[in-house]
């Protein structure tokens, strides 16, 4: 059955699926709000994140940086991707993940990057990848680029599946339509390494 799922692959998860940026996996979009000020997308956008990022039993996803004068914040995200799920069986990854959103009057810049994964924890301290490694079209993709690989596919397929349910919440938060696609935004590579030492290592849960 995976593989007659396999034959049948969005397109959406096929070649192109995947940008990058200095080198890093990144998927951004921008959120139009015109009618929203930078104090007010800035007081949206803080309230949508802590809510969405912070610490519950495992995982310490959180809030890592903010600046309301910029319109930045930055957060870390920590969860599961389930890949499949039956009675007998559980297949599944941790994702860690940084989120920056950065706040100008009528807009906001949405940027998803850093990604890491964190697999078959349980079984001998798992086994960990890079996004940059494992989601790429040269690994996750078949020779041909028509469908997704066995196993760096999944990965990428619910990765993505991530992405689209952030962006459409933020979306959502903002009541405005997203439009995707590289943006400029002043200030991420500033909130990006002012916070590139607080989560930069998985944390090891017991």
């Amino acid at each position: 059955l995976p593989f007659i799922a396999m034959a049948q692959t969005d397109p959406k998860y096929l070649a192109g699926a995947i940008t990058m940026d200095d080198g890093k996996v990144s998927f951004k979009t921008e959120i139009q709000a015109p009618s929203l000020t930078k104090d007010q997308l800035y007081g949206t956008m803080l309230k949508w994140a802590t809510e969405r990022f912070k610490p519950e039993g495992k995982f310490n996803a959180r809030v890592l940086y903010t600046n309301e004068d910029e319109g930045t914040i930055a957060a870390g995200g920590e969860e599961y991707l389930v890949f499949s799920s039956s009675a007998l069986s559980l297949d599944r990854t941790r994702i860690y993940y940084q989120l920056f959103i950065t706040c100008e009057n009528g807009k906001c810049d949405i940027e998803m990057t850093r990604i890491r994964y964190w697999y078959d924890e349980a079984r001998d301290g798992g086994e960990k990848y890079s996004a940059e490694e494992w989601i790429v079209d040269d690994m996750a993709l078949n020779k041909s680029k028509t469908k997704l690989a066995p196993i760096c596919g999944k990965f990428r397929r619910e990765t993505i599946d991530l992405k689209d349910t952030l962006f459409k919440s933020i979306q959502d938060t903002l009541g405005s339509s997203s439009r995707a696609g590289p943006s400029t935004r002043p200030g991420t590579r500033a909130v990006s390494s002012c916070i590139s030492s607080i989560a930069r290592t998985p944390r090891t849960s017991s």
